[in-house]
């Protein structure tokens, strides 16, 4: 298990939007003008966890930050941002939508740097490092397999420039592992295209991304023997956030108990050509900080008991 949740922000993110944020700090402080310019002032659009990455970072390297989320977003997310050291701005009922609203935001302000939530080369490049440490935690030797989220595609980009980068690319699969109502990788490969959702249905908010990025898809198209889009439902992946607590004393959030219930080994024997008992399966516990407990996922497999007792799982 990569325990990304054990990351400064809470999850993955810090990786890739903590190495952008950086970058730019260390690019303006080299500048001739580096020890009188203003603090350069970051806005961020996110469902949450990129938003709070983003803080963590900017605060870390004592610049401002602004972080635009949609209506989605709930008040404990936002409290979390706001003592973080953010000002929070709602708006939208999807990332689409507030990533619209900062790029407005940004057109206006010289000061300030657009800090997407997944569609960027620094942030492929921060979470490739995964890749990195995998690489020395197992000597060299490859996975068999690779489990990760998908929302917008940033941490899937950054396994695979990764896997590239050490010549793994022939050798590991990667899930790719969405929600049904947040799954518009696996339909933008069913349609070959990239394919705009309507809305986000899933209780896997942070998946809640309308679109994936252009790169995501062109990975997952070349690939087609390697990387397997994989859709679990909803109640799988509850289920697995309250398994997951149970078993492994972890809690995580349902957009990170996709991959976790991508472990399971009827899904692992479906999906994983070859596998078996000598395959090494790494899963990315990609973090998130949206729930703090299980219980809300306990109650909605309460109040959705059919779902519950009928976990379904669409296989791409």
């Amino acid at each position: 298990m990569k325990l990304e949740n054990l990351q400064p922000s809470g999850s993955f993110k810090s990786r890739g939007v903590g190495n952008l944020v950086r970058n730019c700090v260390q690019r303006r402080r080299t500048s001739a003008t580096a020890s009188h310019g203003p603090k350069i002032h970051f806005i961020s659009s996110s469902g949450g966890n990129a938003g709070l990455a983003a803080t963590t970072a900017a605060r870390q390297l004592d610049q401002d930050v602004t972080v635009v989320v949609p209506k989605t977003t709930g008040r404990a997310m936002r409290d979390k941002l706001v003592a973080a050291g953010a000002r929070v701005l709602v708006h939208g009922a999807t990332v689409s939508d507030a990533d619209e609203y900062v790029k407005h935001m940004v057109a206006d302000d010289p000061k300030s740097v657009y800090v997407p939530p997944f569609d960027h080369e620094d942030i492929w490049q921060g979470n490739s490092t995964i890749i990195d440490e995998l690489h020395a935690q197992l000597d060299g030797h490859p996975p068999t397999a690779i489990i990760c989220s998908v929302g917008g595609g940033g941490l899937f980009n950054g396994i695979m420039q990764g896997l590239e980068r050490h010549g793994w690319t022939s050798h590991v699969q990667v899930l790719a592992v969405e929600t049904s109502g947040a799954d518009s990788l696996a339909q933008s490969l069913q349609a070959g295209e990239l394919i705009t959702l309507p809305c986000i249905t899933s209780i896997a908010r942070s998946l809640g991304v309308t679109r994936v990025s252009e790169r995501t898809l062109a990975y997952a198209d070349a690939r087609p023997d390697l990387v397997h889009s994989l859709v679990l439902s909803d109640a799988a992946a509850a289920m697995a956030c309250v398994r997951f607590a149970d078993q492994e004393k972890i809690m995580v959030e349902a957009a990170c108990g996709a991959a976790v219930a991508a472990c399971d080994q009827a899904v692992l024997r479906a999906a994983v050509h070859g596998f078996g008992t000598d395959s090494t399966i790494v899963v990315v516990v990609c973090g998130g900080k949206s729930k703090s407990c299980p219980m809300p996922y306990f109650s909605w497999l309460r109040v959705n008991e059919q779902a519950a007792l009928a976990i379904d799982l669409d296989l791409h």
